[in-house]
Protein backbone atom coordinates (compact mmCIF):
# COMPACT_ATOMS: atom_id res chain seq x y z
CA UNK A 1 0.00 0.00 0.00
CA UNK A 2 1.66 3.18 -1.14
CA UNK A 3 -0.29 5.43 1.23
CA UNK A 4 2.10 4.62 4.10
CA UNK A 5 4.91 6.47 2.29
CA UNK A 6 5.98 9.95 3.36
CA UNK A 7 5.78 11.15 -0.23
CA UNK A 8 4.07 9.56 -3.22
CA UNK A 9 5.36 10.24 -6.71
CA UNK A 10 3.32 8.98 -9.66
CA UNK A 11 3.88 9.01 -13.38
CA UNK A 12 1.41 11.18 -15.31
CA UNK A 13 -0.27 8.11 -16.80
CA UNK A 14 -0.19 5.95 -13.68
CA UNK A 15 -3.47 4.54 -12.36
CA UNK A 16 -3.93 5.64 -8.76
CA UNK A 17 -6.73 4.88 -6.33
CA UNK A 18 -8.89 1.79 -6.38
CA UNK A 19 -9.61 2.09 -2.66
CA UNK A 20 -12.21 -0.63 -2.56
CA UNK A 21 -12.62 -4.36 -2.00
CA UNK A 22 -13.76 -6.97 -4.49
CA UNK A 23 -14.33 -10.72 -4.38
CA UNK A 24 -15.30 -12.93 -7.31
CA UNK A 25 -16.65 -16.41 -6.77
CA UNK A 26 -17.90 -18.50 -9.69
CA UNK A 27 -20.75 -20.84 -8.85
CA UNK A 28 -21.09 -24.18 -10.61
CA UNK A 29 -24.14 -25.38 -8.69
CA UNK A 30 -26.47 -25.36 -11.72
CA UNK A 31 -23.94 -27.30 -13.81
CA UNK A 32 -23.61 -29.93 -11.07
CA UNK A 33 -27.40 -30.25 -10.76
CA UNK A 34 -27.76 -30.58 -14.53
CA UNK A 35 -25.36 -33.53 -14.47
CA UNK A 36 -26.91 -34.99 -11.32
CA UNK A 37 -23.81 -34.41 -9.19
CA UNK A 38 -24.30 -33.92 -5.47
CA UNK A 39 -22.01 -31.61 -3.56
CA UNK A 40 -21.57 -31.75 0.16
CA UNK A 41 -19.65 -29.40 2.38
CA UNK A 42 -19.20 -29.83 6.10
CA UNK A 43 -18.26 -26.87 8.28
CA UNK A 44 -18.20 -25.98 11.93
CA UNK A 45 -19.47 -22.49 12.67
CA UNK A 46 -22.53 -20.85 11.17
CA UNK A 47 -20.52 -18.51 8.94
CA UNK A 48 -17.48 -20.66 8.20
CA UNK A 49 -18.36 -20.74 4.50
CA UNK A 50 -20.92 -18.13 3.54
CA UNK A 51 -20.56 -18.55 -0.24
CA UNK A 52 -19.39 -21.59 -2.13
CA UNK A 53 -18.34 -22.41 -5.66
CA UNK A 54 -20.30 -25.65 -5.82
CA UNK A 55 -23.17 -25.46 -3.37
CA UNK A 56 -26.33 -23.42 -3.50
CA UNK A 57 -25.71 -19.93 -2.12
CA UNK A 58 -28.34 -18.32 0.06
CA UNK A 59 -29.37 -14.67 0.41
CA UNK A 60 -28.23 -14.86 4.06
CA UNK A 61 -24.79 -16.13 2.96
CA UNK A 62 -24.49 -13.39 0.36
CA UNK A 63 -25.43 -10.74 2.90
CA UNK A 64 -22.87 -12.04 5.42
CA UNK A 65 -20.14 -12.15 2.76
CA UNK A 66 -21.00 -8.59 1.70
CA UNK A 67 -20.80 -7.40 5.32
CA UNK A 68 -17.34 -8.99 5.64
CA UNK A 69 -16.21 -7.12 2.51
CA UNK A 70 -17.64 -3.89 3.95
CA UNK A 71 -15.66 -4.47 7.17
CA UNK A 72 -12.44 -4.95 5.20
CA UNK A 73 -13.22 -1.80 3.20
CA UNK A 74 -13.78 0.17 6.42
CA UNK A 75 -10.37 -0.91 7.76
CA UNK A 76 -8.75 -0.11 4.42
CA UNK A 77 -10.21 3.41 4.54
CA UNK A 78 -8.96 3.82 8.13
CA UNK A 79 -5.39 3.02 7.09
CA UNK A 80 -5.50 5.33 4.08
CA UNK A 81 -6.99 8.13 6.23
CA UNK A 82 -4.30 7.67 8.87
CA UNK A 83 -1.48 8.23 6.36
CA UNK A 84 -3.30 10.68 4.04
CA UNK A 85 -5.40 12.69 6.54
CA UNK A 86 -6.20 15.49 4.09
CA UNK A 87 -8.17 13.19 1.79
CA UNK A 88 -11.93 13.22 1.67
CA UNK A 89 -11.94 9.46 2.16
CA UNK A 90 -15.64 8.95 1.45
CA UNK A 91 -15.26 10.73 -1.88
CA UNK A 92 -12.07 8.84 -2.80
CA UNK A 93 -12.76 5.32 -1.45
CA UNK A 94 -15.25 4.34 -4.14
CA UNK A 95 -13.09 1.73 -5.88
CA UNK A 96 -12.42 4.16 -8.72
CA UNK A 97 -8.96 4.99 -10.02
CA UNK A 98 -7.58 8.11 -11.64
CA UNK A 99 -4.70 9.05 -13.89
CA UNK A 100 -1.76 10.79 -12.25
CA UNK A 101 -2.85 14.41 -12.72
CA UNK A 102 -6.36 13.71 -11.41
CA UNK A 103 -4.89 11.77 -8.48
CA UNK A 104 -2.65 14.76 -7.69
CA UNK A 105 -5.66 17.09 -7.70
CA UNK A 106 -7.47 14.73 -5.28
CA UNK A 107 -4.48 14.51 -2.92
CA UNK A 108 -3.72 10.85 -3.59
CA UNK A 109 -0.17 11.68 -4.74
CA UNK A 110 2.26 14.48 -3.93
CA UNK A 111 4.11 14.83 -7.22
CA UNK A 112 3.96 13.83 -10.87
CA UNK A 113 7.18 12.63 -12.41
CA UNK A 114 8.52 9.81 -14.55
CA UNK A 115 10.73 7.16 -12.99
CA UNK A 116 13.81 8.26 -14.93
CA UNK A 117 13.30 11.94 -14.11
CA UNK A 118 12.74 11.12 -10.44
CA UNK A 119 15.99 9.11 -10.27
CA UNK A 120 17.88 11.86 -12.09
CA UNK A 121 16.55 14.40 -9.60
CA UNK A 122 17.67 12.17 -6.71
CA UNK A 123 21.16 11.99 -8.18
CA UNK A 124 21.32 15.77 -8.58
CA UNK A 125 20.12 16.37 -5.02
CA UNK A 126 22.27 13.84 -3.19
CA UNK A 127 25.28 13.44 -5.46
CA UNK A 128 25.87 10.24 -3.48
CA UNK A 129 23.05 8.16 -4.84
CA UNK A 130 23.82 5.58 -7.48
CA UNK A 131 21.52 2.90 -8.77
CA UNK A 132 22.53 0.04 -10.98
CA UNK A 133 19.86 -2.02 -12.62
CA UNK A 134 20.98 -5.16 -14.34
CA UNK A 135 19.19 -8.14 -15.73
CA UNK A 136 21.09 -11.36 -15.75
CA UNK A 137 20.03 -13.90 -18.28
CA UNK A 138 20.89 -17.52 -17.84
CA UNK A 139 22.51 -18.92 -20.91
CA UNK A 140 20.74 -21.87 -22.39
CA UNK A 141 22.86 -24.98 -22.33
CA UNK A 142 23.46 -26.65 -25.65
CA UNK A 143 22.67 -30.31 -26.18
CA UNK A 144 26.42 -30.95 -26.24
CA UNK A 145 26.80 -29.34 -22.78
CA UNK A 146 23.91 -31.35 -21.36
CA UNK A 147 25.21 -34.63 -22.79
CA UNK A 148 28.70 -33.82 -21.55
CA UNK A 149 27.35 -33.28 -18.05
CA UNK A 150 25.36 -36.53 -18.23
CA UNK A 151 28.32 -38.58 -19.42
CA UNK A 152 30.69 -37.06 -16.87
CA UNK A 153 28.22 -37.96 -14.10
CA UNK A 154 27.95 -41.49 -15.50
CA UNK A 155 31.74 -41.75 -15.64
CA UNK A 156 32.02 -40.50 -12.05
CA UNK A 157 29.39 -43.00 -10.89
CA UNK A 158 31.18 -45.84 -12.64
CA UNK A 159 34.50 -44.81 -11.05
CA UNK A 160 32.95 -44.74 -7.56
CA UNK A 161 31.27 -48.10 -8.16
CA UNK A 162 34.57 -49.65 -9.25
CA UNK A 163 36.39 -48.17 -6.26
CA UNK A 164 33.78 -49.56 -3.85
CA UNK A 165 33.90 -52.98 -5.51
CA UNK A 166 37.69 -52.99 -5.33
CA UNK A 167 37.64 -52.03 -1.66
CA UNK A 168 35.08 -54.77 -0.89
CA UNK A 169 37.18 -57.37 -2.73
CA UNK A 170 40.37 -56.43 -0.85
CA UNK A 171 38.74 -56.27 2.59
CA UNK A 172 40.11 -59.04 4.84
CA UNK A 173 36.77 -59.42 6.63
CA UNK A 174 34.35 -61.69 4.80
Amino acid sequence: MSCVADRIVAAPFAYVGSIGVVANIPNFNKVLKKHDVDYEQVTAGKYKRTLTMFGENTPEGREKFKSELEAIHARFKEVVSKYRPNLNIEEIATGEFWLGRDALERGLVDELNTFDAYLQNCLEITQDCAIKISIERKEKKSLKDLLGKFFSAKTWTRAVKEEVAESVNTTPYR
